[in-house]
């Protein structure tokens, strides 16, 4: 059984925590967090054992009836491996905690690649986290676009990537971010940091990428172009192959899900935790071939769907499950794929791509 830390315990780290819970190879060893907020009491009332970033802290936690189990140092003393959710660059600072316990990491996409030693994707580099100690699991929209890149390499071969990001301005618990009523080019040079960070994970991919920010909270949507070398003759090809992929899910016209938000309403009538959506929402309409060149839309649910790559982060990094094994494994235990939808669409799509 892998004993996991979970340091940092917000919009990733509690996720992550209940998809750790949720494996039959894994236990969570407890969680770490730096204030004592109602995310805290959440993680208690979740039977979390909760540890404070350090002894300054045990008291506040304390003073609104938190038991504390100890310090950061202490959980990471106890785990086989850590998962560090920690904020954008507070990751790195932490690695020089994990090395000297001797303590395998894995890091979110918000740190710089340098942190670790391989930039990860379950369906695309499996492999190569097995003989790290310290991994990255790329951020949501480089998880999104390296799904979607994936098996088009691998059917069709890509001569390029053109990728449009719209990107929702905070996550609904991050009040202080805008923008309030404005669209803004995020960042105004070109590429955006995306395209390079695709590029840890398909080196040779010749790839662009723009981002805006837009005031939502719901999820990122991304307008593709992808220009193939051995394109095929119908758009019906391309949608059978995204449709078999098993963290691709083909959003069908009939089913109304017209944006982010109906997304997002389909997800809390389907059962989902948190409402969350761990797959590519990719809008079957939007797929289109025009002579080499693949269009499409799809969104991307910011807060999740780095999730299942964490659970095969593990996996990988520990070396007892095969790639294919760990993705059915972590598909099957946290719900992946909406069977509503994929059952109706299969009536109408032929669910082998031709040869």
């Amino acid at each position: 059984m892998l004993r996991v830390g979970i340091n940092g315990y917000g919009t990733i780290g509690k996720r992550v925590a209940d998809a750790v819970r949720a494996q039959p190879d894994m236990d969570v060893c407890g969680v770490a967090k730096v204030s004592p907020d109602y995310v805290a009491v959440g993680a208690v009332e979740a039977g979390y054992d909760l540890y404070a970033v350090d002894d300054e802290r045990i008291d506040e936690f304390r003073a609104i009836d938190i038991d504390v189990a100890g310090t950061v140092d202490d959980l990471v003393e106890q785990s086989d491996v850590v998962i560090d959710a920690t904020p954008s660059g507070v990751g790195a600072q932490n690695r020089p905690l994990y090395e000297r316990h001797d303590t395998p990491a894995i890091f979110q996409g918000g740190e710089d690649a340098t942190v670790a030693e391989v930039s990860f994707n379950a369906r695309v580099n499996y492999d190569e986290a097995a003989d790290a100690d310290y991994v990255r699991v790329v951020s949501c929209n480089t998880t999104g676009l390296s799904r979607l890149v994936a098996p088009l390499e691998d059917a069709y071969g890509i001569e390029k990537v053109r990728a449009t990001l719209i990107r929702r301005g905070g996550d609904p618990n991050q009040t202080g971010r805008g923008p309030i009523n404005d669209t803004v080019p995020n960042p105004v040079s070109i590429p955006s940091h995306h395209g390079p960070d695709v590029q840890t994970i398909f080196p040779d991919l010749d790839i662009d990428t723009i981002g805006l920010k837009v005031p939502t909270t719901m999820m990122h949507v991304h307008a593709i172009n992808v220009s193939l070398e051995n394109p095929p003759e119908d758009d019906e090809h391309v949608r059978n192959l995204l449709g078999n992929e098993d963290r691709l899910v083909m959003i069908p016209d009939f089913a109304g899900l017209d944006g982010a938000g109906t997304l997002k309403d389909f997800a809390a009538d389907a059962g989902r935790p948190r409402a969350d959506i761990w797959e590519n929402c990719i809008w079957e309409g939007s797929v289109t071939i025009q002579g080499n060149d693949l269009y499409c839309m799809q969104a991307i649910h910011q807060e999740s769907d780095v999730v299942p790559e964490n659970i095969d982060a593990l996996r990988s990094l520990s070396g007892h499950l095969s790639g294919p094994e760990s993705r059915s494994l972590t598909n099957e235990t946290l719900g992946i794929g909406f069977s509503r939808l994929n059952g109706r669409v299969a009536k109408r799509l032929d669910t082998q791509p031709a040869d």
